[in-house]
């Protein structure tokens, strides 16, 4: 239950980690209490754009940076219609948003959608102790009348475990809609919403694709009726071993030969219609500032990462699938996780990180005109 309310900054609220770890400080955004897994994100800027991205959903975020909130919040930034993450953790909120762009303050927009958050607390140390312990469920609390340590910890334990959660088609669209390609049409692809952002199709549109994005719900039948040069599977929330329906999906698409491209979540998707199985990491990747090594290239970009899961493909060898040969093309150089899968023996390619980098550094950018060069190549 939350109360959206403003002039919170003297509410007691306190975090609850279901190890029993306490963390005490003031509410931020709505009183009241919520639910999930308690996850850090280390990017230094770019808050608006990860509150609205739909992979958070479940999820309460541990910002790094101390100061949050300084620019404000804009209408032009967020990546979906609404804030989905399920608790925000901030350390030093600003007073006074500062920018331009800004219409209201962090602080007032979290309330206004219901979104409870503390702050004034050791960010830093709950993150310390999420990197040794792992990512865990969590619970934050607010207001003047809070229950006992106890009651609040059996709470966080009831809570359902990120493991095991299929979410996909809480957070997609129900609906089809339609981004037309800006400028001269060249492509059609049909992009299946696992939890899209807003900046992806708009990356494509700039290339010249007009992308149907489809529910995650969607059929190959759904996929193929709209003619794609290309099929696409996006980002989203959950725990991969769940998504047996879109894996289904990729495998008609995979046996058709169509050009294919996915990121994040489309990533382990791919890896499971491969064959490979997915594993949970300790405490996963989140953040703008990500090291990864593209292996066809020996490039190192700075990537955008949303993921707490990860494909178990072997780093030093190509594998035999039914749909050809497929080998670990990225790599994080933090720790050696998969980040992306090529098959060699047609045009299929997917990361596990966000080349549209709404917000983050525009590395990998030349991953849309790779998918852009699949679609030219098919059709030569």
């Amino acid at each position: 239950m939350t109360t959206s309310t403003r002039g919170t900054a003297k509410i007691p609220a306190v975090l609850v980690l279901e190890d029993g770890r306490i963390f005490r400080g003031r509410a931020y955004g709505a009183v009241g209490e919520t639910f999930g897994e308690a996850v850090f994100s280390t990017g230094m800027t770019g808050y608006q754009e990860t509150l609205t991205d739909p992979s958070y959903h479940r999820q309460v975020v541990v910002m790094t940076a101390p100061h949050v909130g300084n620019t404000g919040v804009n209408d032009e930034d967020p990546e979906s219609a609404r804030i989905w993450v399920a608790g925000y953790v901030v350390r030093d909120p600003a007073r006074i948003p500062s920018n331009w762009r800004s219409r209201r303050s962090l602080d007032e927009e979290l309330a206004e959608q219901g979104v409870v958050g503390i702050c004034g607390i050791d960010t830093r140390a709950l993150t310390r102790h999420l990197r040794e312990r792992g990512a865990m469920r969590v619970g934050i609390f607010s207001g003047n009348s809070l229950p006992d340590e106890g009651t609040m910890l059996a709470e966080v334990r009831q809570a359902p475990e990120m493991k095991g959660a299929d979410l996909s088609a809480e957070v997609a669209t129900k609906e089809t809609y339609m981004v037309p390609a800006i400028g001269e049409k060249k492509f059609t692809v049909a992009a299946v919403d696992l939890g899209i952002k807003g900046m992806t199709p708009h990356r494509m549109a700039e290339r010249g694709i007009e992308v149907h994005v489809l529910p995650a719900t969607a059929t190959a039948e759904d996929v193929y009726a709209v003619n794609p040069d290309g099929v696409f599977f996006s980002n989203g929330p959950g725990d991969p071993s769940t998504a047996d329906h879109p894996v289904a999906v990729m495998r008609e698409v995979l046996s058709r030969k169509t050009p294919l491209f996915g990121i994040c979540f489309g990533n382990q998707i791919l890896g499971r219609a491969l064959g490979f199985g997915t594993y949970k990491l300790k405490y996963g990747h989140r953040g703008i500032n990500q090291p990864v090594q593209d292996r066809t290239t020996g490039k190192v970009e700075v990537t955008a990462h949303n993921h707490g899961f990860a494909v178990d493909a072997p780093l030093d060898r190509a594998t035999d699938t039914p749909y050809g040969r497929v080998e670990v093309s990225h790599v994080c150089l933090n720790d050696n996780v998969v980040e992306g899968l090529q098959l060699l023996d047609q045009p299929a390619f997917s990361v596990q990180y966000h080349p549209e980098a709404a917000a983050g550094p525009h590395d990998a950018a030349y991953l849309f005109d790779r998918f852009v060069s699949l679609m030219e190549g098919q059709r030569a």
